[in-house]
C-alpha cells in the first residue's frame, strides 16, 4: 500500500474501485485543495465520491464539476497555498497590491512556481482580467521588462513566444546563448542560436571573444557534414562563422575546412534551388561573393536567380550590378524578360510598387501592364492562388494612372480585351479596374458596351504555326482539363460539408478558371485569320517582312520579323505586329528614321536600310 495513503482511498483501492496508479496522484488533489486545468484554470476540489469513481471541482464558470477520477489523475496538477494562480481566485486587490509595489520579487516568485522559466502568454492569462485589465497589464509589464532585462537573474529571449527564465546563478546574455549552442542537437536550432549571437556579438569584448573559438569550429564541422545533402543550411552556417571570425582576429581559421565559395562551386548546376532555398536577409550576403567566385560568368550566374527570388533580393541583385558598373546588363535582362513574358511574379510586384525605382523607369509603361495581366492568367491557371501583384493591381488606385496615362488607343483597347477576358478578376474587381481605364480614356466607354452587348472583335493575322498551337490549347482544355475538373468537382464534394469544404471550393474555382480561359480561346480563335506570310507587301513594312535597320549614331545594325500577333519572340528579334515596336515600323518605308527605345528606355533614330520576305519558317 502506497505511503501517506488515506483510509478513504485504501478502502477504494481495496474494494476495487481505485488502482494504486490513480490513487497516487490523487492523495495530492484531496477535498479544499486548489489546482489546475490547461482548459479550464485554477479550481478547488469539493468531494470525492470514489464509489462512483468522480471527484468534483468547483472551476470558474464550471462549478460543482464532476470529473473521472482516472481523467482527473492525469489532468490536474495540484497547487501550493501561496501559488499566484490560487492567491488571485482568492484576493486579487492584495495581489494587485503586491505586483505594484514590489514587481521584481513577484515576478521571481512566479517564475519559481513555474520550474524557472515561463511564457508571457501564461503571465498574462493568470493576471487580465482579475488583476489587470488589458491596458493596464501591458503598462505594468513594459515597466517591469526595464528592470528585468538589466538584472542577470533574468533572461528574455528574442522570440517573444519563448519562455522568460529565472536563474539562481545569474549568466549574462552571451554565456547563456553559448550555453544554449552547446545544448542544441537539431542542424535548425544550431543556425538559430547562432544568429542570435551575432546579434549579441556587441556584447563580447575582444578578451571575450576567445569562448567564440569553439562555436565558429563547430559551424565550420558542420557545414562540412551536411553541405551535400543541405546546402543552403551549409551555407547559412559558414554565414555565421564568417561574420563570427571577421570580428575576432584571434578566430580567424587558416585554413577553413569549407568556404562559402567550395558550396556554391560545387552546387553550381543547382544554384536557382539553393539559393531559393535561403532567408531573403542572407541571399544578399551571399550574393556580394559571386564576382569573386564564378569570375567573368558572374552576371549570367546572378541573372539565372532573378526569377526565384523576393522582390528585395530583386533589388539587392540590381545593387550588386551597380556597384559593378554593369548596371545596364541587369537593365536588359528584366526588360527582355518582361517583353517575352517569362518575367517573375516579384519583379513585377517591385517595379509596379516602386514605379520603376531608380534604374528602371523606363520598363514603367502600358507594355509593363500587359505582362503583369498574363503572367497573373498564367499563375491563375497553374495553382489558382492570388498573389500580392493581384492585390497591388486593386489597392494601389493611382497604378494604372502612372501606366497608362501616355498609352495610345490600340494598346488601351487590347489591356481593355485582356481585362474582359481575364479570368484573374471577379466581376466586381474587373469592373472596377474597368472604370479607372475609362476614367484615363474616357473614348473606351463604347467599347465596354460593345463587349457586354456581344459585339464582335476585330479580326487579327497569326501564323499557322501559333494557331495550331491555339487550337491544341483549346482541345486539350476541352478534352482533358475541364473533363478532369468536373470529376475532381464531384470527388471534392463527397467529402462533406461544402460550407467547410475547402477542396470542393478550389475544385470550383479551379473549373471556373478552366471555363474563362475556354470562353477566351474561343474568342480568340474566331477573330484569328492564319496566315504563311506568302508575298507580302515588301515596299513597305509589312506583317510577314524581315526589316534591316542601322542605328544613327552608332552604326550598329539590328534585324526584325515582323509577324503575328502570336509570334512575338523578342529574344530571336522576332515581334508582333501588335506590339509597340511593331505598330512603329509598320507602313515604314526604305530610307524612312523611326525613333524606337533602347532597353535601357532612351530614344534612338534608326535608318530602315532593307526590307525583305520572311522565309525562316523553323523559328515558329
Amino acid at each position: 500500500m502506497g505511503k501517506n495513503m488515506t483510509p478513504e482511498l485504501q478502502r477504494a483501492i481495496e474494494a476495487k474501485n481505485l488502482s494504486q496508479v490513480t490513487a497516487e496522484p490523487l492523495k495530492l488533489l484531496a477535498p479544499g485543495v486548489y489546482c489546475f486545468h490547461e482548459s479550464w484554470g485554477t479550481g478547488k476540489i469539493v468531494e470525492w465520491q470514489l464509489t462512483t469513481g468522480h471527484i468534483v471541482v468547483d472551476f470558474e464558470g464550471k462549478r460543482e464539476h464532476p470529473m473521472q477520477v482516472q481523467y482527473a489523475a492525469r489532468a490536474l496538477q495540484p497547487l501550493r497555498s501561496g501559488d499566484l494562480r490560487v492567491r488571485v481566485l482568492q484576493d486579487a486587490a492584495a495581489v494587485r497590491l503586491e505586483a505594484e509595489s514590489l514587481p521584481v520579487k513577484f515576478i521571481r516568485c512566479f517564475l519559481q512556481d513555474h520550474n524557472g522559466k515561463v511564457a508571457l502568454s501564461s503571465l498574462s492569462s493568470t493576471l487580465v482580467p482579475k488583476v489587470f485589465d488589458t491596458a493596464g497589464f501591458k503598462k505594468w509589464w513594459g515597466t517591469l521588462r526595464k528592470k528585468l532585462k538589466s538584472n542577470r537573474h533574468f533572461h528574455f529571449p528574442s522570440k517573444r513566444t519563448d519562455p522568460i527564465e529565472f536563474r539562481q546563478v545569474p549568466l549574462s546574455s552571451h554565456e547563456s546563448l553559448l550555453a544554449k549552442f552547446q545544448a542544441a542537437r537539431h542542424l535548425k536550432d544550431h543556425i538559430v542560436i547562432a544568429d542570435q549571437i551575432l546579434k549579441s556579438l556587441d556584447d563580447f569584448s575582444q578578451e571575450e571573444g576567445e569562448p567564440l573559438r569553439g562555436v565558429a569550429l563547430h559551424l565550420g564541422e558542420m557545414a562540412s557534414k551536411c553541405r551535400k545533402l543541405r546546402s543552403a543550411q551549409a551555407l547559412e552556417l559558414l554565414l555565421a562563422r564568417d561574420a563570427i571570425c571577421s570580428r575576432y582576429r584571434s578566430l580567424r581559421l587558416e585554413p577553413p575546412s569549407v568556404t562559402i565559395a567550395d558550396i556554391l562551386q560545387a552546387e553550381e548546376d543547382r544554384l536557382p534551388v539553393v539559393f531559393a532555398a535561403l532567408p531573403s536577409a542572407k541571399q544578399h550576403r551571399i550574393l556580394d561573393v559571386f564576382p569573386e567566385v564564378f569570375g567573368k560568368s558572374w552576371k549570367r550566374k546572378v541573372l539565372g536567380l532573378i526569377q526565384g527570388v523576393s522582390w528585395r533580393t530583386v533589388v539587392g541583385i540590381a545593387r550588386l550590378f551597380e556597384r559593378r558598373d554593369a548596371l545596364h546588363e541587369f537593365q536588359k535582362a528584366v526588360f527582355i524578360s518582361i517583353m517575352d513574358r517569362s518575367v517573375s511574379q516579384e519583379i513585377l510586384y517591385w517595379v509596379c510598387r516602386k514605379r520603376g525605382g531608380y534604374f528602371l523607369q523606363h520598363l514603367f509603361n502600358a507594355d509593363l501592364l500587359v505582362s503583369v495581366l498574363i503572367i497573373l492568367e498564367h499563375k491563375r491557371l497553374d495553382d489558382g492562388r492570388r498573389s500580392r501583384l493581384h492585390d497591388l493591381l486593386l489597392e494601389d488606385k493611382s497604378l494604372f494612372q502612372d501606366l497608362l496615362s501616355d498609352a495610345n488607343r490600340q494598346t488601351v483597347r487590347d489591356i481593355m480585351r485582356r481585362l474582359l477576358l481575364s479570368s484573374v478578376f471577379d466581376d466586381v474587381n474587373r469592373r472596377s479596374l474597368l472604370a479607372r481605364i475609362i476614367k484615363i480614356h474616357p473614348e473606351m466607354q463604347n467599347m465596354v458596351v460593345c463587349e457586354k452587348a456581344g459585339t464582335s472583335q476585330e479580326a487579327f493575322t497569326v501564323s499557322w504555326t501559333s494557331l495550331e498551337r491555339r487550337k491544341a490549347e483549346y482541345d486539350d482544355l476541352v478534352g482533358r482539363q475541364i473533363i478532369q475538373s468536373v470529376k475532381d468537382i464531384a470527388v471534392a464534394r463527397s467529402y462533406g460539408d461544402l460550407r467547410e469544404n475547402l477542396e470542393f471550393k478550389s475544385a470550383r474555382e479551379q473549373h471556373a478558371a478552366l471555363i474563362r480561359r475556354k470562353t477566351e480561346l474561343e474568342l480568340m480563335l474566331a477573330n484569328a485569320r492564319g496566315t504563311n506570310f506568302e508575298s507580302p507587301d515588301i515596299s513597305k513594312v509589312s506583317v510577314g517582312t524581315v526589316v534591316s535597320l542601322t542605328e544613327v549614331l552608332s552604326g550598329n545594325t539590328e534585324t526584325y520579323s515582323i509577324l503575328g500577333a502570336w509570334d512575338g519572340m523578342p529574344s530571336r528579334n522576332i515581334i508582333s505586329y501588335q506590339a509597340a515596336m511593331g505598330r512603329v515600323l509598320l507602313g515604314k518605308r526604305v530610307g524612312e528614321l523611326v525613333e524606337l527605345q533602347d532597353s535601357n528606355g532612351k530614344p534612338q533614330k534608326w535608318h530602315i536600310g532593307a526590307i525583305r520576305p520572311f522565309e525562316n519558317f523553323e523559328l515558329l
